[in-house]
């Protein structure tokens, strides 16, 4: 019996595999969030947020082409090709789960791979704020999850989804661009579809997803105006929605929205907002100054009540901040509320709270109040 050996396509092939396998699999390693290949670099982890080249050559043309086409399916290639970027996730037996976009640069490509974890933290894990478990209560209406890119949104979702699957019997419909987490049936019934591979775009998605009997939809993101009017009108027949936003702040979130509709839509859809949207967190992740909490979330929590309703509706969002300041009681926070008490429990360094807020004169004096506070009772007076 003869036995045919690899070609040498067959082996150049194979070699790939296994060095992509290697680069993402000593992402672990090293604890590094995200990879970066990019042509005449050598490869770039994003550790605790800080983005470190590791000791090797740089990376030539032909050589990260080859490693990106390597992972691609043949449809993702032409998508690449006819649009410079394609989004998609990507797992790896014993390594791990991705989320990764391969673009054009300059004429070459790069790539951005996000290691995610199979695992779906708690809240608690997360060191994010107790009242955001009040959220999975909610049976209907709109809830936000907003920040820049990388700011942790999508696991916080995740987090409060597992919440929900664990809690009560319901379907669940998810619309992800890519899927990240890997849900399994508990009490609820999950079904996950991902943009570019089970439908075509977020706004078909949720059009249709309507009539698959959902009671829980999450929308990876709100990225137009039909989008969030098909949102907000699943939110307020009976539906609980979750969705993204790229916005800094909870009153930021509503002229956002706001800014994708023509003037004379706007107050129709500002109403509507106020009737249906429940909760608001923004958050941002910074430094953490403890080994086990390398990145620590700091988060803004809005709750919808009666004043903050009506504040929406009449227009009056500048005073929106001053309101969620007042409302501590009701698990409200602002970001200086949410830095202050991190900085209280040692989770960040007063530098790095100082840095990431959006008032650092305030929180300084905050601080100073903490520490006459620690003062007086060391000394034991009040």
């Amino acid at each position: 019996m003869t036995v045919s050996s690899p070609s040498k396509k067959e082996t150049e092939k194979s070699a790939l595999a296994k060095q992509m396998e290697r680069l993402l699999g000593n992402m672990e390693k090293v604890e590094a969030s995200d990879l970066h290949l990019k042509v005449h670099s050598p490869p770039i982890y994003r550790v605790h947020g800080t983005p470190r080249r590791i000791d090797a050559p740089p990376m030539g043309v032909e050589t990260i082409e080859n490693l990106i086409t390597e992972i691609l399916s043949d449809e993702q290639i032409k998508r690449l090709k006819s649009v410079g970027s394609v989004d998609f996730a990507y797992s790896l037996p014993k390594v791990g789960r991705f989320r990764v976009s391969a673009f054009r640069q300059r004429g070459t490509l790069s790539l951005a791979a996000r290691r995610v974890n199979s695992v779906v933290p708690t809240v608690e894990e997360l060191n994010l704020p107790k009242a955001i478990n009040r959220i999975s209560a909610f049976e209907s209406g709109l809830v936000l999850v907003v920040g820049p890119t990388g700011s942790g949104k999508t696991t916080t979702l995740a987090s409060i989804l597992s919440q929900i699957n664990a809690s009560r019997r319901c379907h669940i419909l998810t619309i992800e661009d890519p899927i990240e987490y890997i849900y399994r049936d508990d009490k609820a019934f999950i079904n996950q579809r991902e943009v570019g591979l089970d439908v075509e775009d977020f706004f078909s998605a949720l059009k249709y997803g309507l009539r698959q009997d959902p009671d829980v939809i999450l929308v990876g993101e709100m990225r137009d105006a039909d989008t969030i009017e098909t949102a907000l009108a699943a939110s307020e027949t009976g539906h609980l929605v979750f969705a993204t936003v790229h916005s800094r702040n909870a009153t930021q979130t509503i002229g956002r929205i706001l800014d994708f509709f023509p003037g004379d839509k706007q107050n129709p859809i500002r109403q509507t907002l106020a009737f249906t949207m429940r909760a608001v967190a923004a958050q941002k992740l910074l430094p953490g100054a403890k080994p086990e909490a390398p990145r620590v979330p700091a988060v803004e929590l809005m709750f919808v009540n009666a004043v903050i309703r009506k504040m929406i509706s009449d227009d009056q969002d500048g005073r929106i901040p001053d309101a969620i300041r007042s409302m501590a009681r009701d698990g409200m926070q602002d970001f200086n509320m949410s830095l202050y008490r991190l900085v209280e429990t040692g989770m960040v360094t007063e530098q790095s709270a100082l840095e990431a807020s959006p008032n650092p004169d305030q929180l300084r004096m905050q601080f100073k109040g903490m520490v006459l506070n620690r003062d007086q009772a060391a000394m034991g007076t009040s």
